[in-house]
């Protein structure tokens, strides 16, 4: 598409800075330098759309602050004409899923501050004013909160309202240590700086979380405030009825899996250093022979169920401080980790403790191999020793290995 002088009339078309199958339609009474854009995907909602961009304009007056209205559309009605006749900016994309229509948008939005929605007037954009007092503060994440604002009568699903809202809130917040009232609150805001530092990957109802994980691994600035929730413009039908009875079920079920994956120290490295802690327990109290203790003789049994329990443990842990440093954003807990195993200190360590493992199993093979491959019953002090040995050698290849691959993520991170 042609980026000719015509570009900068009112009403033009302009081209999309990385993408050239896009297009930015230009109302006639664009705003220039603008202080917020308010970002919003649009697919079929020719019947709010009139609505919606007026309430934007009366939100942005009330606030007493310059925005634009940007809508990312990809509808086969009239959208994209009314907000463009209504005097917002509309990008034009294919249908590509809600969190890629935001990524699409980053190169077009030209305003420090961002406020994000639906264009269905659910939320209303009649009241920015709260997230314009929050971006004057210095906040960097602004989260809308409709259980610290209203609920109106039957605009939200019972099931939504008091199980799966709640519910997965609490899932990640207990997952990141935070404290949201409301994950999945649509309306929300952010400076373009955070948004682009974000790095979002989601392409479509997950990247709610993802936004609100990365607000965490980022450490911004965040602050909530009330929104107001209403019920649908009568005749309108909702996306998730528009899919199917099952499209709400699909949008937490993949917003569970991007707090997983973001999540997955939260699954391994306490519970990893436990069984850990539990498996040296069985095991080393045993490196020298059998144990009774009130009564109760273990014996190596308990010494195997040990090391099982050991070789879970080391790697989880491990696997879980691997996963904290994947998505350190900050760098903080990463240099903590480079400090803590450091290269030669850690590997000089890990590969003494496997030789010394090695040596400590030695005997036990050597029995083994010129005893016709049998071991007899005072053979069990030797694979008491072995067994010790063996857990670790385990232990010292499982932080051989973790060292190695933790540089390795730091390296990447800085090239």
């Amino acid at each position: 598409m042609s980026t000719d002088a015509r570009l900068d009339r009112p009403g033009a078309v302009q081209a999309h800075p990385t993408d050239p199958a896009l297009e930015v339609w230009i109302p006639v009474n664009d705003v220039p330098d603008p202080e917020v854009s308010i970002v919003i995907p649009a697919l079929d909602e020719a019947i709010t759309m009139e609505a919606f961009v007026a309430w934007c304009h009366q939100g942005l007056a009330d606030a007493g602050v310059r925005g634009e209205i940007l809508i990312v559309d990809s509808s086969t009605d009239d959208t994209p004409h009314i907000a463009l006749a209504g005097g917002a900016r509309v990008l034009r994309t294919p249908k590509r899923g809600l969190g890629r229509a935001y990524l699409d948008a980053i190169d077009v939005i030209r305003a420090p501050w961002v406020i994000m929605g639906d264009a269905d007037c659910t939320y209303d954009f009649r009241l920015l004013a709260p997230f314009i007092e929050a971006f004057r503060d210095d906040y960097e994440f602004v989260m809308g909160s409709r259980w610290k604002g209203t609920i109106e009568a039957g605009s939200m699903p019972a099931l939504h309202q008091y199980f799966g809202t709640p519910f997965t809130t609490w899932i990640l917040n207990l997952l990141y240590k935070s404290d949201f009232s409301d994950i999945h609150c649509g309306m929300r805001g952010l400076t373009k700086d955070a948004l682009v530092r974000m790095r979002l990957v989601s392409q479509s109802w997950e990247y709610a979380s993802e936004m609100v994980i990365k607000s965490v691994h980022l450490g911004l600035r965040t602050q909530e405030v009330p929104v107001r929730f209403l019920k649908d413009t009568e005749g309108r039908v909702s996306h998730h009825r528009r899919a199917g009875w099952f499209s709400p079920f699909s949008a937490a079920w993949i917003n569970l899996k991007a707090m997983f994956i973001h999540g997955a120290d939260f699954f391994l490295v306490r519970p990893g250093l436990a069984a850990l802690i539990v498996g040296l327990l069985l095991t080393v109290p045993l490196a020298a022979g059998p144990l009774t203790v009130a009564g109760v003789t273990f014996t190596t049994t308990t010494m195997i169920f040990g090391l099982v329990v050991t070789t879970l443990g080391v790697f989880s842990y491990q696997l879980g401080l691997l996963a904290r440093a994947i998505y350190d954003r900050r760098g903080m807990t990463t240099a903590r980790l480079l400090r803590r195993y450091r290269y030669t200190r850690t590997v000089g360590t890990a590969m003494a403790g496997g030789a010394l493992g090695a040596l400590a199993t030695l005997p036990l093979i050597v029995r083994y191999a010129t005893n016709d491959f049998t071991l007899t019953e005072g053979d069990l002090r030797v694979a008491h020793v072995a067994i010790a040995g063996l857990t670790l050698g385990i232990v010292c290849f499982a932080t051989f290995a973790f060292t190695l691959l933790l540089h390795a993520v730091a390296a990447a991170r800085r090239d």
